[in-house]
């Protein structure tokens, strides 16, 4: 098996795609809330989460969003998560009501540190990987383990060698 760097096999993911894919998210879970279908509050996970979770929140006419920081990135490398920020604590109660959203399940870690603080709210995720599948509740597109999400917020438009060959 031929191993690959991140960018090697790389999901290259537009702001238009990701505004498409997020708006689904959104219509995925158009009234599935436990209060008569609506949700109470959307959380985004900071940083990715951000911009997913306002495209929802935009999408169900929700206005009341608040923010969760969970840091378990540094850099490409990934680490122990933890909540650097928490949400407004009158809010999440047990999370009922609650829809948590960020840009990527990986390997769950993140949300299962969250789904901890808050275990009845719903987890939705635009993209998933199959080690964190299990933690996220609604997701839009699956992608493979090996495959690393290149976000538009993380990108620059510049030449890039073809994935195989360059002859």
């Amino acid at each position: 098996m031929t191993e690959f760097l991140p960018h090697e096999k790389g999901f290259h993911v537009s702001w238009d795609q990701l505004h498409r894919d997020a708006r689904a998210l959104a219509w995925r879970l158009d009234g599935k809330g436990p209060d008569d279908g609506a949700w109470k509050a959307v959380v985004g996970i900071t940083r990715g989460g951000l911009v997913p979770a306002a495209i929802v929140a935009r999408e169900l006419d929700i206005r009341v969003v608040d923010t969760i920081s969970v840091k378990s990135y540094s850099h490409q490398t990934q680490r122990e998560a933890m909540v650097t920020k928490q949400p407004q604590a009158d809010l999440m109660g047990d999370g009922t009501g609650i829809l948590v959203v960020d840009d990527l399940v990986d390997s769950g870690k993140t949300l299962e540190l969250v789904r901890k603080l808050f275990p009845k709210a719903h987890f939705a995720t635009v993209y998933a990987k199959p080690k964190g599948r299990e933690q996220v509740d609604t997701f839009i597109t699956e992608v493979s383990q090996d495959t690393w999400i290149f976000f538009p917020w993380d990108m620059a438009l510049q030449y890039v060698q073809p994935y195989r060959g360059t002859d």
